[in-house]
């Protein structure tokens, strides 16, 4: 019996897949709500992107783009459960650094993020931030370090889950600098800048759209960047390559959806997306929160999804990390 997903599959892979019945469902899609599902909970910088973008779909397309937050396992649930999703445009996935990541990371996933996923568009690169408590005396890299060396296991480095590119950033840190930290993961960018707000833990390497409203506000102090050029967002923080040479960390934000996606279907959400980041209210709000537009064709995400996965590979051996 051929299932409807087997259909779907066959008709994307197919010659058929450009025929006037795969035209004609691009052209009525989408006809119901589309699932959006992010893997961290509500208030981290890939919920931000999601429900920003989502909206402005929304708006544009008549139905809605429903957030479903799904936390667990460092991403891996979300992205499983997208993956294993009908083909039909209805079950999307916010794409983020712990995608590239896990796949050298953990050592039994289900999936092949790079085979299994269809990139349909990229949103934008951000740096993340190195960030402290205000209870932290020091007021740059260099000071940092000299603190921790300082203070041996006394410093506690949050992050929004294990093998995220906040987790990652630090790990890169300590391993580049010799300090030592103790890692406190979190299901999420919102607990862990609670419990940094409160002085539980004193550092985060957090992606920037999460983070910079409590640098702004003074509650937080940010005291590096991990790209090797200062945002414009944050013009007086200095990259951490100044001081840590060759240090180099950026989040790269997209869509993807289950492979065998129709390729009408795909390109259709390429180009509203495409559409929705250059508005001039949209593309300022994603500036913002610290990244600028980044539109392009699924075949180049693609290309930078392969490309993102072997930079944090790299990491991940050189840091000497392995999830079972």
């Amino acid at each position: 019996m051929i299932t409807r997903r087997t259909a779907l599959g066959l008709l994307a892979a197919s010659p058929l897949a450009a025929t006037p019945l795969s035209k004609a469902l691009a052209a009525d899609y989408p006809a119901r709500p589309v699932k959006w599902v992010v893997g961290y909970p509500p208030g981290g910088a890939t919920d931000i992107l999601a429900r920003l973008i989502g909206q402005r779909l929304s708006e544009k397309l008549g139905q809605q783009f429903v957030i479903e937050n799904k936390p667990g396992a460092g991403n891996n649930i979300a992205t499983e459960s997208v993956i294993n999703a009908e083909p039909d445009g209805y079950t999307l996935q916010l794409v983020n650094p712990a995608n590239y990541i896990n796949a050298s990371l953990y050592a039994n996933l289900k999936f092949n993020f790079v085979r299994d996923i269809a990139p349909i568009a990229s949103f934008q690169r951000v740096p993340n931030v190195m960030t402290v408590n205000k209870d932290v005396p020091a007021k740059n890299v260099a000071e940092f370090i000299e603190y921790v060396k300082a203070n041996p296991g006394k410093v506690n480095m949050a992050s929004s889950g294990n093998g995220t590119s906040v987790h990652l950033s630090g790990e890169m840190f300590m391993a580049m600098t010799g300090c030592k930290m103790q890692h406190v993961p979190y299901r999420g960018a919102a607990p862990a800048i609670t419990d940094m707000l409160a002085g539980q833990v004193q550092v985060i390497f957090d992606n920037m759209p999460s983070i910079i409203q409590h640098i702004r506000s003074g509650s937080l102090r940010a005291i590096g960047v991990t790209t090797t050029e200062r945002s414009p967002q944050l013009p007086d923080v200095q990259p951490i390559a100044d001081t840590v040479k060759g240090y180099e960390a950026s989040a790269l934000f997209g869509m993807g959806a289950p492979k065998n996606t129709p390729k009408e279907i795909i390109a259709k959400l390429n180009a509203e997306v495409n559409a929705v980041i250059k508005e001039p209210d949209m593309a300022k709000r994603l500036v913002e929160l610290g990244g600028e537009p980044r539109p392009q064709t699924p075949e180049a995400f693609g290309e930078e999804i392969k490309a993102e996965t072997e930079k944090w590979k790299k990491v991940v051996e050189f840091a000497g990390l392995k999830v079972e």
